[in-house]
């Protein structure tokens, strides 16, 4: 319960200055959008580091190496807890939106962040407005923008080592011809989901795949694609549990 009342000490505080911050970002970028988007990830990546530290996460890191430096890519990564973009974002280089469910739109403060660092909400029962965000989202990596989905669609809350991925998760590659960096997270749970709504100490593994480009692949194999992600993710998270 105390890491709990440290973080939510913390947490609110920042939430509170962010109605002074964020329409400082907005003034900043009728000047400059580049100085608003620096700015603006430069005070979430503090924030998300300052939480980890509260929470007293050791993060293990494989294959950092393997995320291209120089040109926008598509994340992919499984999903079993509110922490998975607390953990990764700060380590993205460069700008990267998360795709997230548009439920999220009702925490103002939170989503005007992720508004202001190009993050997509999407609409799950809605095909028509999925596809747009799915365009989108394709559109910002061909501006230079990295994006980040979770496949699985909801956080994975059962037994399974991992849900099934969402072809259409997948378009957006298709659409920018980007490369895809898979990204497997393992006992991200144990800061938080697992004993709610206690925040304990937890020792989480982050292994980034090797990248896939998909722009020389044909139509078969991008429609195998989803399950061939998925195929190896879970013998990675298999492998990563192990270690844990």
């Amino acid at each position: 319960m105390i890491r709990l009342i440290i973080v939510l000490l913390f947490v609110l505080p920042f939430l509170i200055i962010s109605f002074i911050l964020q329409p400082l970002m907005l003034l900043i970028g009728l000047f400059s959008k580049k100085a608003r988007d620096k700015a603006s990830l430069g005070i979430v990546n503090w924030a998300f580091r300052v939480v980890i530290f509260l929470c007293g996460v050791k993060t293990n890191v494989i294959g950092e190496e393997n995320v291209p430096k120089d040109e926008p890519v598509l994340y992919i990564l499984n999903h079993n807890s509110f922490f998975d973009i607390i953990l990764t974002y700060p380590r993205v280089p460069g700008l990267c939106g998360y795709i997230a469910k548009k439920e999220l739109l009702k925490f103002l403060t939170l989503t005007w962040w992720m508004k202001l660092l190009h993050c997509e909400f999407l609409d799950r029962k809605d095909i028509r407005k999925g596809m747009k965000t799915i365009n989108d989202s394709a559109d910002k990596i061909k501006n230079g923008i990295s994006m980040a989905i979770f496949p699985e669609g909801t956080r994975n809350k059962g037994d399974e080592v991992m849900l099934p991925f969402h072809a259409g998760s997948f378009k957006i590659a298709e659409k920018s011809d980007c490369k895809i960096i898979p990204v497997v997270l393992n006992n991200t749970a144990a800061i938080f989901e697992d004993h709610l709504p206690f925040i304990k100490k937890a020792s989480v593994t982050i292994e980034y795949l090797p990248p896939i480009d998909v722009a020389p692949l044909d139509r078969d194999q991008r429609k195998a694609l989803p399950d061939k992600v998925r195929e190896m993710m879970m013998e990675t998270y298999l492998k990563n549990k192990q270690s844990l």
